[in-house]
């Protein structure tokens, strides 16, 4: 029987859309920043998952949330000078993080996704020119876009997650605009071949690798540990999940840096932001809990899981706070994203800022300096036992796990 993840439940409904025919969409209640303004004033920020819900155990899904209400202030296609995309920009996330402004230099940064997006590099420049960041191609020698076998020979199109690997390519290019990126697309959904793809981006030589996706953990975790997670040296995020308090694999594996959910918002402090746990309801929001299969890692401390505890860290997720992305393959241009997927390139990113790892892990490090975290207090995904899997509490919790970046200083080691 199959069991599918609580990330890929979903509660649908159907509403009707400016200038396109209806489509099914779950119904978020939040408040969008007023800078970010990613959704219809006054009204509840609805989204689509981007791409499909996995037909068996041992397929994954990509986390990321399509705003299917976002009111756009810029024209649909291209650049437009001197004015602002919905949803939060380059300079938003860096403000709202601590983070230099030309990071990444000399660094690698991998986005491992499934499927071919034919556009992932003409989009990508797109969203580069309007924030007036540097150019990044295949020509100058920036970016790379490969098969799981790390040819030029790429696999199906396929416009769901075409939609994920805009996001994910665009988040680095906010948070690392420096580094050098690569897209490697796996022939399938399959943790085999994902896995595969994962391999390849270290092969190839990235030291920092994201993974916006999951499916239902299963006995063979500790295995695919081995054979496609364990990277010593090398920074290998992975999504939390967007169904609440649960857990999903890869997020799980205890060689990885697993990467929840907050809401971000603007606020009259010392920092000028606001966050807290990304939560719709039980079954919608950031994930976190207990691994079932995988050991708990020896930088984690907490005692409410006998096994591998989810998150570590976390990042913006919230599609009512959610990022500007630009995305033509299965998209009309600018679109806003949430997701956990939106939450582990950013981390990716920002260890790519931080330099090459020290250590085996880099996850270690993060525990090793949580006071350098902004650690996030407010908010819960789910009622449970112990409180602090699934709501936000000082120091550690499931869905946030140490906190949100505040600089470098917790990801150098």
């Amino acid at each position: 029987m199959l069991t599918v993840p609580k990330s890929q439940r979903r509660r649908w409904i159907v509403l009707p859309l400016l200038g396109s025919a209806a489509l099914a969409t779950t119904a978020l209640v939040s408040t969008a920043p007023a800078n970010a303004a990613p959704a219809n004033a006054g009204a509840a920020t609805t989204w689509v998952r981007s791409c499909a819900v996995p037909s068996a155990v041992g397929q994954m899904a990509c986390d990321a949330l399509r705003v299917t209400n976002a009111t756009e202030h810029v024209n649909a296609l291209g650049v437009t000078r001197d004015a602002t995309p919905s949803g939060f920009g380059p300079s938003d996330l860096l403000s709202a993080y601590n983070l230099p402004a030309n990071g990444g230099a000399g660094e690698t940064v991998a986005l491992i996704d499934a499927y071919n997006d034919p556009k992932a590099g003409a989009d990508m420049a797109v969203y580069r020119s309007q924030y007036g960041l540097p150019a990044c191609t295949a020509a100058g020698g920036c970016f790379q876009q490969v098969s799981q076998t790390g040819t030029s020979t790429l696999p199906k199109n396929n416009k769901g997650w075409a939609g994920e690997e805009s996001l994910d390519l665009d988040m680095v290019s906010a948070i690392a605009p420096n580094a050098h990126i690569i897209l490697v697309e796996a022939k399938s959904a399959s943790t085999a071949n994902l896995g595969a793809a994962v391999n390849e981006a270290v092969k190839l030589g990235a030291k920092f690798v994201s993974n916006s996706y999951g499916g239902s953990e299963s006995s063979s975790d500790p295995t695919y540990d081995t054979k496609y997670y364990d990277h010593p040296g090398v920074a290998v995020t992975a999504s939390s999940g967007d169904g609440g308090y649960g857990v999903e694999y890869p997020a799980a594996s205890q060689y990885v840096t697993a990467v929840g959910g907050t809401s971000l918002k603007t606020a009259s402090s010392t920092r000028g932001w606001t966050e807290s746990v990304w939560s719709t309801s039980s079954t919608e929001g950031a994930g976190s809990g207990c691994s079932a299969y995988d050991a708990k890692p020896s930088w984690q401390k907490d005692t409410g899981c006998a096994k591998r505890t989810v998150a570590d860290v976390s990042a913006v997720a919230d599609p009512a706070t959610g990022v500007a992305v630009y995305e033509t393959y299965g998209a009309t241009g600018w679109e806003v994203y949430g997701g956990t997927s939106v939450a582990s390139p950013l981390i990716a990113s920002v260890f790519a800022d931080a330099g090459a790892p020290t250590v085996s892990y880099p996850a270690a490090d993060l525990y090793a300096d949580p006071s350098a975290l902004n650690d996030v207090t407010k908010g819960k995904t789910a009622t449970c036992t112990p409180a602090y899997l699934c709501t936000a509490e000082v120091g550690y919790d499931g869905p946030t796990g140490l906190g949100t970046p505040d600089g470098l200083a917790a990801f150098t080691g």
